[in-house]
């Protein structure tokens, strides 16, 4: 029997292997001949198949040993086989493989600083995971690659060491034992050659920073070069944008103890000079249109030069183009700098190119929601010409529908049409279902559970349809709703609810008693600009009043109206929201105006409500806001108005320091019933939180509240209005927005309810 040299072959070293075969098969060399038979050996679990198919040759076949090497090259590159000999019997090719282990489990030990599954999915993803061959190298580069990890973690005495141990049927476990240590924190940050601005000013920039009293929450304390090549960037911008054009950091050096616990960084730069602009000027071709431009321009004469404002001026006028058709247009800023003065001119060169209009609008990576969700949100109409504008605000309003992670538009030339453009809206989907179970807490209603089942996107129509329940100590809701936004082919919504409340005051020691209400309505939402809304409903409600031992509103009510009222109010309203977020908000506004009229069925009224907030920048993370509610409510048929029309005020989202819904008129009982008159003003200084840089997530403020609610009979005054000040802070809280406060009343009657501290999950304004 003669047999190639190719012997005892191991995956360490494959390609070696294959080279030495084809190097040592002309020493050796067989002479072609016409194969008769091939027999396999050594197979335990791959299926002959898959040997059979990676010959390079068959039965009958002249065989040669070129086609012996390249059978030895095709067999290992399946990864199953840690041995493969090729041996000639007469006429038969016989082919021996040793079969790689395969890997029966993947196990960690000591690791907690990762989540098992993230890590076994990684590793799955890079050939180590359950039921996969085992490759010694990829082992190794997998141990490598758990120690980065670690590294960029700050865990720099961090060790992994790694078992394999064999089982029967050719089978191995792998453990990955790992010491995690101590987390190295950064001890000190010193920047050197600074001579323009103090150091604490220059660290203040920076993300990374020494241990501090919330590093647990921030963990700035651990270093990464990802955050110190950040934080080296937003140093240059903060010199760039103050006149430092030659700014430079020439080194950074971070050093490490022995212990591997504590980091030291510093950073040596240079500053330069610095630089005033003395004119900012345009070049080339702007359509004619010069002092449109220049109008556009954020450079000002006479101001240190500031790289933000020449890459927003960039910015600016490359949306003016795009507003003319121009996608293309190109806008080179150039500093002409004079040293010897500290003076520059920097000057804007145009060159718009040429005018383009979109052929055709493509819609990517929706594989749940339809083509025409997204299509109707655009501005931007095929076969018109580019417009910037309209296609921002045709993403934007693509983002704001809830239903994707990420969305992109992006520009295609088309072959061969100079002046054409497609356009890509590229999508990325995310779950719009959610079925949640939660449970808050706030000092005025202590303990609340809530259910709710909701769709935002039913079956990719863009459609919403939920089931919520919401319980506390006071208040019980059950409600079903559904919105269609497009119920017209205009962009007129639809929504309907269908509801069953239970209520009863907020500071009622008795549960013998409740108000009851079932009802329905519906809603049309007619959209008069991208920006406003106007909302037009009907609703029908049925009113009862159950129980014993009645406050006297209630009681008095339940002698005019009866133990059961209906109503049939009609609403109107208009909302108008430009703020940059919902939820933390630094700038723009909100405004909303809702009127409800009762035309038909027992109970006859009119309320009516107005919001005014605004949000100003203060610069960074500072910002100031403005909120400023109105209420007025009246009965239309001579009789009493409805106790559960009233309004409320005091405690969070009204007057804070005063027991929530103590303000205005109290019933003999002592029960708090509010009334048909109602102000409140409030205005919130944030800052950010010490010790988490610019995170909004979490923000101090200092607040200043007044405001007040009237009864039917009673005139509003200033003299009569509440008020307070106080601090707080604000938290996006795994369980929902935390709001804590702390208020010290400014203006009091004796009567008045005082609560100094008070605090809720979900709170508004």
């Amino acid at each position: 029997m003669l047999s190639t040299p190719c012997f005892g072959l191991r995956p360490m070293a494959a390609c070696v292997a294959v080279m030495a075969c084809a190097a040592a098969l002309p020493a050796r060399a067989v002479e072609p001949f016409v194969l008769r038979d091939i027999r396999i050996e050594g197979l335990q679990r791959t299926d002959p198949g898959t040997v059979f198919a990676s010959l390079p040759f068959r039965v009958g076949d002249t065989y040669d040993d070129a086609k012996g090497a390249a059978a030895l090259r095709a067999l290992f590159a399946t990864g199953l086989f840690g041995d493969v000999r090729l041996e000639i019997d007469g006429e038969v090719l016989v082919v021996v493989v040793e079969e790689r282990p395969i890997i029966a489990g993947v196990a960690f030990s000591g690791m907690k600083e990762f989540e098992t599954d993230t890590i076994l999915r990684a590793l799955r993803d890079a050939g180590i995971g359950e039921g996969l061959p085992f490759d010694k190298a990829l082992v190794d580069r997998a141990e490598q690659e758990i120690k980065r990890q670690y590294l960029a973690r700050s865990l720099y005495g961090a060790e992994v060491v790694t078992t394999v141990t064999p089982l029967e049927r050719n089978r191995v476990n792998v453990t990955f034992a790992i010491v995690e240590g101590e987390v190295a924190r950064i001890g000190e940050i010193r920047i050197v050659g600074n001579e323009a601005f103090a150091q604490s000013t220059l660290l203040g920039q920076l993300e990374l920073a020494p241990s501090g009293w919330m590093s647990w929450y921030t963990k700035s304390d651990r270093y990464s070069r990802a955050k110190l090549n950040a934080d080296l960037e937003k140093l240059r911008a903060f010199y760039t944008n103050r006149g430092y054009l030659d700014f430079a950091i020439e080194s950074t050096q971070v050093t490490i103890s022995p212990d591997k616990r504590d980091i030291s960084i510093t950073i040596s730069i240079r500053e330069g000079q610095r630089f005033t602009v003395t004119a900012a000027r345009l070049e080339g071709d702007y359509l004619g249109r010069d002092d449109e431009f220049k109008a556009l321009v954020r450079v000002r004469p006479g101001q240190p030069y500031r790289a933000q404002d020449v890459a927003d001026t960039v910015r600016l006028l490359g949306e003016r183009f795009g507003l003319y058709g121009y996608a293309f247009a190109r806008i080179e800023p150039r500093p002409e700098i004079d040293r010897a003065s500290g003076q520059v001119d920097v000057v804007f060169v145009a060159n718009p190119q040429r005018r383009v209009y979109v052929r055709r609008i493509n819609v990517a990576g929706n594989f749940r929601t339809r083509d025409e969700v997204i299509r109707r949100e655009f501005r931007q109409l095929e076969s018109a010409w580019y417009d910037g504008e309209r296609i921002r605000l045709s993403r934007n309003r693509v983002d704001r529908l809830g239903f994707f992670t990420e969305v992109n538009v992006e520009t295609e030339e088309v072959p061969g049409a100079g002046d054409q453009v497609d356009l890509t809206i590229r999508v990325v989907e995310k779950p719009t279902g959610n079925l949640m179970l939660g449970a808050g807490y706030s000092s005025a209603e202590s303990l609340t559970l809530s259910a709710s089942v909701r769709q935002d996107n039913v079956f990719g129509s863009g459609n919403y349809l939920g089931l919520e329940f919401n319980s506390s100590r006071f208040n019980r809701n059950f409600s079903l709703s559904s919105v269609n936004p497009y119920f017209t082919i205009d962009g007129v919504s639809r929504a309907f609810d269908v509801y069953y409340r239970t209520s009863r005051p907020i500071n009622s020691t008795s549960s013998s008693f409740e108000l009851v209400q079932p009802g329905a309505t519906i809603r049309l939402g007619v959209p008069f600009s991208e920006f406003d809304t106007v909302f037009f409903g009907i609703g029908i409600e049925r009113n009862q009043i159950r129980g014993t031992a009645l406050p006297n509103s209630w009681y008095l009510y339940r002698q005019e109206y009866g133990t059961t009222s209906t109503s049939l109010p009609l609403t109107i309203g208009w909302a108008r929201d430009g703020r940059d977020s919902a939820l933390v908000p630094t700038s723009g506004g909100y405004q909303r105006l809702n009127v409800e009229w009762s035309v038909a069925g027992d109970v006859r009224y009119a309320r009516t409500s107005l919001q005014l907030q605004q949000f100003f920048p203060l610069g960074g993370p500072y910002a100031l806001g403005l909120n400023g509610e109105i209420g007025y409510g009246r009965s239309l048929n001579d009789r009493q108005y409805p106790f559960f029309k009233n309004y409320f005020g005091g405690g969070l989202g009204s007057v804070r320091g005063f027991d929530q819904a103590s303000l205005g008129p109290v019933d003999v009982t002592g029960t708090y019933i509010g009334g048909p008159k109602r102000l409140n003003l409030n205005a919130e200084l944030y800052v950010p939180m010490p010790g988490l840089g610019t995170d909004r997530t979490v923000r101090l403020f200092g607040f200043a509240d007044a405001g007040n609610v009237w009864g039917e009979s009673e005139t509003p005054t200033w003299t009569s209005l509440r008020a307070s000040a106080g601090v707080g802070m604000s938290w996006l809280s795994p369980v929902g927005p935390l709001k804590l406060s702390y208020g010290v009343p400014l203006r009091t009657q004796p009567n008045d309810r005082i609560q100094k501290f008070q605090f809720q999950i979900g709170t508004a304004f």
